[in-house]
């Protein structure tokens, strides 16, 4: 009974030698079920980091260039712009304040027309830290110096055939002297062309100075409103909105890009639910493997189940002798496949790079050509975000899956009579 005076150091190493032991004796399917673990969290990890990417970088490129952190209405149009924007200004949690205008028009260029999304923005928005991070000049400059001068973004651009330096004609609408509205057709000059990096934001966007939107597009047809930028968009808007909103009082309308963005970020966040969710099944169907590998186990150390028991081990040190091995062969997948995920998925760009040019290579043969992620679509190229606790969890949760799946075969194992064991072998 000496030998199993210190039950938890002899589980552990028993249960370890299992796992590194030779193949013959078992081992090799500890390792193999261990192998399978590590190939299924890889693309968990690869998926969880593009993904989280890729919301960060889409996300970041809205509330920065788009909708800002919190946009503020006034509701009934009677307070001074000026004033308001000077009250919110003052505020600490509070980065900047602009004004925008906002509504759709027609442009007209010298290859055809098109709908857009007509932006009047405060100048100094474009030099503020974070559009300027975002902001890309393809064509130009992003510097509005008239009240003539538009920015357009390149899908604008491209369907209208405009570049820098370019003439085009916007058609708006505004109201008539009896109520109706009429058609209003004004020139401008196209200083740059602009991107955000995301298609989907600056497609239709069609960008002038403030003062131009003033004239161009009444209050009473066209929506206005506060655009502000505080310290932290992902913690403190709502801090920044319920401050605004105690400062202002009745009569205005705040909202947090949350808000404003909602079915968006929704969308976002249940596509990468369900990609998880779909990849988390094929780290319980690696389970079932170590719940095979353990059975393996059993009957290949029958011999050392049956010594032990005539050497005074019970039931719960075998059991735990075999759920250890589970643990650790969890252990050693989820280490191996969470290091190789984390090294392919904080060169998933380049990665991806190098799987085009190899099946772009491959396709050439047949004149076609392979785009796996078209900056058209989506960004050109994704941010690392590694997301700490959630792979932790990921980590816990193939540790229980392994344990779990060994309880049976290792239930039996300590179940076992020494006698019957030692008559068989």
């Amino acid at each position: 009974m000496a030998r199993f005076s210190r039950p938890a150091q002899s589980v552990f190493f028993v249960a370890l030698r299992y796992l590194l032991g030779r193949a013959k004796e078992g081992g090799r399917y500890l390792r193999g079920a261990a192998a399978g673990i590590a190939l299924s969290l890889v693309p968990i990890i690869v998926t969880l980091i593009a993904a989280d990417g890729m919301i960060r970088g889409i996300s970041d490129r809205y509330i920065e260039l788009g909708t800002g952190h919190v946009q503020v209405y006034d509701f009934f149009g009677m307070a001074m712009e000026s004033a308001v924007k000077d009250e919110i200004g003052r505020l600490e949690t509070v980065r900047g304040v602009w004004r925008e205008r906002q509504g759709l028009g027609i442009i007209l260029g010298k290859q055809g027309r098109t709908g857009a999304t007509i932006r009047a923005v405060e100048s100094d928005f474009w030099r503020d830290e974070g559009s300027a991070r975002f902001l890309e000049v393809l064509e130009g400059s992003a510097v509005i110096s008239g009240s003539r001068q538009v920015l357009l973004g390149r899908g604008l651009a491209r369907e209208t055939g405009a570049h820098a330096g370019d003439t085009v004609r916007i058609m708006t609408i505004r109201a008539g002297e009896n109520g109706n509205t009429l058609p209003r057709l004004s020139i401008f000059t196209v200083a740059g062309i602009i991107s955000s990096g995301y298609r989907e934001l600056d497609e239709l966007w069609c960008v002038m100075n403030y003062e131009a939107g003033e004239e161009l597009l009444a209050p009473e047809l066209y929506r206005s409103f506060f655009m502000v930028k505080c310290g932290d968009p992902y913690g403190k808007a709502d801090e920044c909105s319920r401050e605004i909103a105690g400062l202002l009082g009745p009569g205005f309308g705040v909202f947090t890009w949350k808000e404003l963005q909602q079915s968006l970020y929704k969308s976002f966040e249940s596509t990468r639910q369900m990609l998880l969710f779909i990849m988390a099944l094929l780290v319980a169907v690696a389970a079932v493997n170590v719940s095979s590998a353990t059975s393996m186990l059993v009957i290949e150390r029958q011999r050392d189940i049956g010594v032990l028991k005539a050497a005074g081990a019970g039931p719960r040190f075998i059991r735990s002798v075999f759920l250890t091995s589970a643990l650790l062969t969890g252990l050693s997948g989820a280490a191996l496949g969470i290091a190789l995920g984390l090294i392919l998925g904080c060169n998933i760009n380049g990665v991806i790079r190098g799987l085009e040019k190899a099946l772009g290579f491959a396709a050439s043969f047949w004149g076609g050509s392979v785009k796996i992620l078209d900056a058209e679509y989506y960004l050109e190229t994704i941010p690392i975000l590694v997301n700490v606790p959630v792979i932790g969890a990921i980590a816990l949760f193939t540790l229980l899956c392994s344990c779990a799946a060994s309880f049976l075969p290792a239930r039996r194992a300590g179940k076992s009579k020494p006698l019957d064991i030692l008559r068989r072998i």
